[in-house]
């Protein structure tokens, strides 16, 4: 793993806590996307050398809509940079880690992306992401 990449954050308005993160941040966010396939709207911001991402949902099947039911609005997750996501899922996987995805999928800010799964990692979330390379 390269660095941490980003850190996720469930939110029930994406509207109100862009307003917010702007005021903490002291600047916009700078991209705003859609994953439907997740069910969720994005919102990325940087603070310094890394991002945020606000995580809200677009149905209520949505992951992030499950999750702010059972835990509420906060850190959904911690994503990492990886520069082979395939290597590394299998690498994790020799090493008895649980995925969540076992290939990896498209998600936003033109990375493939991959969860582990939080029973195997201390009841934490964890994002692969690597760069789309086009």
């Amino acid at each position: 793993m390269k660095k941490i990449e980003h850190i996720g954050i469930a939110v029930k308005d994406i509207v109100a806590s862009n307003d917010l993160f702007s005021k903490l941040f002291g600047k916009p966010h700078y991209k705003i996307e859609a994953v439907e396939s997740e069910g969720v709207m994005t919102s990325f911001f940087k603070a310094g050398p890394n991002k945020v991402e606000l995580l809200q949902a677009t149905n209520e099947n949505s992951p992030i809509a499950k999750f702010i039911e059972k835990k509420g609005e906060g850190i959904h997750h911690i994503a990492f940079a990886v520069t082979d996501i395939k290597k590394e899922i299998v690498r994790l996987q020799g090493e008895g880690f649980k995925m969540i995805h076992e290939k990896p999928k498209k998600g936003a800010d033109n990375k493939l992306i991959a969860f582990l799964h939080p029973k195997a990692t201390n009841g934490v979330l964890i994002e692969l992401c690597q760069d789309i390379k086009e």
